[in-house]
């Protein structure tokens, strides 16, 4: 239940529109929802500002169908299931036909209402063309979350002029996502160059060195350019949602 719903059912309790009980009745299972295997949490947007997104891999098919049922009847806003394959979304997309696969982000959405846009936006750039999918994570969570996203892809420090070329993209974002593999320094690339928060996201691509992402990690870790907060490897779910926490304030 959203804020908005619930302030709805209040204020109809205050008019006599709906009873104290029926009100007590929607809210007695709003916490959560208990399917045995899994603790569906629908207090969470109200506490959050965004439900709960079904994290998928570890997840059998016939849990995700569970849970995704369970949602389509007690929800009424858009639903995402991450790192999905194919697999996840035909289960999902037989229980509704509102079901979107964003292949390359690897993310399911139930799409029943159009995404919100925001007038600031949030900038999303790659160092190049192999940090697209973790890039594409973080800009459709975003999307689904209710931002405006801008994309600025593979414009890495190996042609820095790629970069130098789009810099407006950047300073006119309100945050920005910056993804990168191999040694991770296009983070401190952009955060000398704008005024605006950076979140970086290192990724696995890189050669033995990199260490499945781990050299990009360090140094972003260790940039010398302030105003830049880091998550995990490959990590551009928990950036957006950083991001979409930012860009809303």
């Amino acid at each position: 239940m959203t804020k908005k719903e619930m302030e709805q059912m209040l204020r109809e309790v205050q008019s006599g529109s709906r009873s104290v009980e029926t009100a007590l009745e929607q809210m007695q299972e709003m916490p959560y929802k208990d399917l045995d295997y899994a603790k569906v949490d629908y207090h969470r947007e109200l506490r959050n500002g965004f439900p709960e997104v079904i994290y998928s891999p570890g997840k059998s098919l016939e849990q995700i169908r569970g849970i995704v049922a369970d949602m389509l009847r007690r929800t009424k806003g858009n639903i995402l299931a991450s790192r999905a394959d194919e697999q996840v979304y035909e289960t999902i997309r037989e229980l509704t036909e509102d079901a979107v696969y964003y292949k390359e982000a690897r993310a399911v959405v139930v799409k029943r209402q159009e995404y919100r846009e925001t007038d600031s936006y949030i900038a999303v750039v790659t160092a190049g063309t192999s940090d697209i999918p973790v890039a594409e994570e973080a800009a459709v969570t975003a999307m689904v979350m209710g931002n405006s996203v801008k994309r600025l892809y593979d414009v890495g420090v190996a042609g820095i002029h790629r970069l130098l070329d789009n810099v407006e993209v950047i300073n006119q974002a309100k945050v920005i996502i910056v993804v990168a593999g191999m040694e991770g320094a296009l983070a401190s690339v952009v955060g000398g160059l704008t005024d605006k928060p950076v979140i970086a996201v290192p990724t696995s691509i890189g050669y033995g060195a990199n260490f499945g992402g781990l050299s990009a990690l360090l140094g972003m870790l260790t940039s010398c350019a302030g105003g830049i907060g880091v998550v995990n490897i490959d990590n551009g779910f928990g950036a957006a949602c950083m991001a979409s926490k930012i860009n809303q304030l």
